[in-house]
Parts: C-alpha cells; structure tokens; sequence
C-alpha cells in the first residue's frame, strides 16, 4: 500500500488528549518534553498537528493562542512549531505555518523565532520588530534590595491583575490569565499605596522555574518580583527579557543568570506589539507571546 504524499496528510486540531503525543515530538527534536506548559497551551490555545500515517504519533505540531474578543481576536500568537527529526526539510513546517496564517486570516500574528525558524518565517511575510534575551541561572540579587513591597497573590487581586494585564499586554487575555494560579507555583503582586503595579508568575519547566509573564510599573518593580519568586524557590530562574529592558538584562545578570539565548520577536499584520511594551519584561512563554 502507498503511502499518501506528505502534502496529501490532512492537518487536524489537537487536544489535551493529544498532551503526550506533543512531548513525544518534542523530546523527539531535542527540546524537552514540557508537558506542563503543553497542558496550558493545549487548554488555553488551539493546537494543530499532522499525524504520522505510519501511526507512529505526530510528525508535526503547533500551538495558536488567540487574544481579545472571542468573535474577533485582536492577536494571535504561534509557538511549538515542531517537526519530527525523521520528516525534517520536506517542507511539513512551511506547510503547517502557511496553514496557521490561512487560519488567522485577517488577525494581526506574533511568534518568538529561533535563528534556525528565522528563514523560514520571514519567506512568509514576517517581520522582525523585536528581540528577547533568555537567561538561566541561580539568582542571587546584587546591589540594595529593591524598596517594593511583593506578596502572594490571592483570589480577590484577579480583577486588578487582569485590568494591569490588559493595559499593558493590549488585549484582554482572561482566558490565560485566569489559569495561572493553577499553573504557576508562584504567583507574587508588587503594591504601592494600596494598589498593585506588577504581577509576575514562576511556573515548573524540567528543572527551572521559569518567570513570566513579569509585568511591572519599572525596573525597580520587576527587580523586587524577581527576587521575591526567587527567594521562594531552590531551582533555578530562566525567564526570556525584552532587550529594551537593559537595566533590568544587566541587573539579572550580576544577580547570577547566565545569557542562553537570544529569539526574534516577529509580527505579521502589524508594525510592533500593542500594549506598552516599557511595562511589559518577559512573556508568560515565548511560545504564547
């Protein structure tokens, strides 16, 4: 019996059900399996993939969170584009991402690119409006401790955490927002005169915490979140900081975090992000923008 041409494999939605099947292509790339973080985008987004006609799990995969209006999304951000390593180069991922934009139709695109995706993305029609900087390590805060009062969240601080978030992020994003509690070990609110300017969450990956979103009024608010979350936890810190936040980049760095990585942040539709990006430090996941 043929086997059907790869370009002839239908592309279908993924659920939760489909969580390991997702960690297996991951773990089949060299990416760890992070079946955690695929839990929320699994829930909170939309996942596509393609399955192997061998029924041998996925052969490819991504993930699409959508933000505002239900009925009129006013972004959508793409992340987990994998392709397993045995179908590599026959154009699977061209395929699924030409699917995505077919997708979003007429709904503005961002996604955090590796420089391996980079090619790829900008052939079809993306362009780069940003960077961020992926740091690792053990955090041991250098200088005065910051003068901001942190503390845990609690259920009553929702409604002013998600007004902060969609002043700052640019759309409403509820639907994640409201899952972090669940999905962080940690989620700490900086407050001044009775009202919270940050909030920012640490969740399990592998053997790291890693921070995000991390949305503060300054740098002096982001640096007393990152040292309350690390205070409160043996593992290690990786979070991914906008590079325009170069105080913050030099301070994490002399606190212990190593430089890993650097990603483009590239749009499709739009000139650059909404929000107020001078508030805005790291991304819940580079994979959900």
């Amino acid at each position: 019996m043929s086997t059907p041409s790869l370009s002839a494999l239908p592309i279908r939605r993924l659920t939760p059900r489909d969580l390991t099947s997702c960690a297996d292509l991951s773990e089949d790339r060299g990416w760890p399996r992070e079946e955690h973080k695929w839990g929320l985008l699994l829930s909170a987004g939309t996942g596509y993939g393609i399955d192997d006609p061998d029924g041998d799990g996925l052969i490819g995969a991504y993930v699409v969170t959508r933000y505002g209006p239900h009925e009129r999304p006013g972004l959508a951000a793409i992340g987990m584009v994998l392709v397993a390593e045995r179908y590599a180069r026959r154009g699977i991922g061209r395929r699924l991402m030409r699917y995505a934009l077919e997708e979003t139709a007429t709904v503005p695109v961002t996604l955090h690119a590796t420089p391996n995706g980079r090619p790829l993305y900008e052939q079809l029609g993306f362009k780069m409006i940003g960077r961020a900087e992926m740091v690792r390590g053990h955090l041991t805060p250098s200088g005065p401790p910051p003068g901001i009062a942190t503390r845990p969240a609690t259920a009553e601080d929702l409604t002013a955490i998600l007004r902060l978030d969609t002043e700052v992020f640019g759309h409403d994003r509820t639907h994640v927002i409201t899952r972090l509690p669940a999905f962080t070990d940690q989620l700490r609110v900086a407050e001044a005169d009775g009202e919270i300017i940050g909030y920012a969450g640490a969740w399990p990956n592998m053997e790291t915490h890693v921070i995000g979103p991390l949305i503060a009024r300054d740098t002096e608010t982001a640096k007393a979140l990152i040292t309350s979350l690390g205070a409160h936890t043996d593992r290690p810190l990786r979070t991914d900081i906008d590079v325009r936040h170069e105080e913050l980049l030099s301070w994490v760095k002399e606190s212990g975090l190593e430089p890993v990585a650097f990603n483009a942040v590239m749009a499709h539709g739009i000139p650059e992000l909404p929000g107020d990006w001078t508030r805005r430090f790291a991304p819940l996941t580079v994979a959900a923008g």
